[in-house]
């Protein structure tokens, strides 16, 4: 049964795309790429630099001159990658939240996720890769073998991002994870430049009712339906007249 080279993974934040797509790469063999990382690595190096996130040019500048490295090196720490940013592994140090608090604006900038576009396109053409992000079957990757959009109600969302938080042994407040959300909802689908869409011919899966582990097996098996479909494409193919 012939797979899906790429597979193009969409959603709003806290609706299960990444947890989802990486236990489906890892079912597969397949290369989970989390875009998201990528707009969470330049955040951390301008904040560390002392940059404003909002500062357009200094933080286009700083995304083009970075050298970022995503593997499936999974060590031993429960990381879903490992990316090196200059030869430095931060891949834990991408989720703090004050790089939560600055990625929207990081990630609306046309010149950063310009810098972005063609590094993720790299990882796609090699193939066997599952990648996941807001605008993937859109913008980064229109023409992937196929397109799932992950989607869960905003309460739903704030309510997991709130657990996750206090299992990590992290302070939360619910209220204020929900606003947050919101506000990152309200950026990603108004921004300018590739805006978190839908794509036309992505399968919708809903995650709202659904536990993580009933939301991979569902993605999994559109992975499996699409196989099918595209099995019986080639035979009808190979026994037309």
């Amino acid at each position: 049964m012939g797979l899906p080279r790429t597979i193009a993974v969409d959603g709003p934040a806290g609706s299960g795309k990444s947890s989802v797509s990486f236990a489906v790469a890892q079912r597969l063999g397949y290369l989970f790429v989390d875009t998201g990382a990528f707009y969470r690595a330049i955040t951390l190096l301008a904040l560390r630099q002392g940059i404003d996130p909002a500062d357009a040019e200094r933080v286009a500048a700083l995304a083009r001159a970075a050298e970022i490295n995503l593997s499936g090196d999974l060590r031993e720490d429960g990381r879903q990658y490992t990316l090196l940013v200059n030869g430095e592994d931060i891949t834990w140090q991408i989720h703090s939240p004050e790089v939560d608090a600055h990625v929207s604006v990081v990630a609306a900038n046309p010149g950063v996720r310009q810098a972005m576009l063609d590094a993720q396109r790299a990882l796609a053409a090699r193939g066997g890769v599952i990648m996941a992000g807001r605008d993937i079957g859109t913008v980064v990757l229109p023409d992937a073998d196929l397109k799932i959009y992950i989607d869960a109600t905003l309460e739903q969302r704030a309510e997991r991002r709130y657990r996750q938080r206090l299992l990590a042994g992290e302070e939360a407040d619910l209220a204020t994870i929900y606003e947050g959300l919101r506000r990152r909802d309200m950026t990603d689908s108004q921004r300018d430049v590739a805006p978190l869409l839908r794509a036309p011919d992505a399968v919708y899966l809903d995650t709202t009712s659904l536990s993580l582990d009933e939301a991979i097996e569902a993605a999994y098996q559109i992975v499996l339906a699409w196989a099918r479909q595209h099995q019986h494409l080639d035979e009808d193919k190979g026994t037309a007249p």
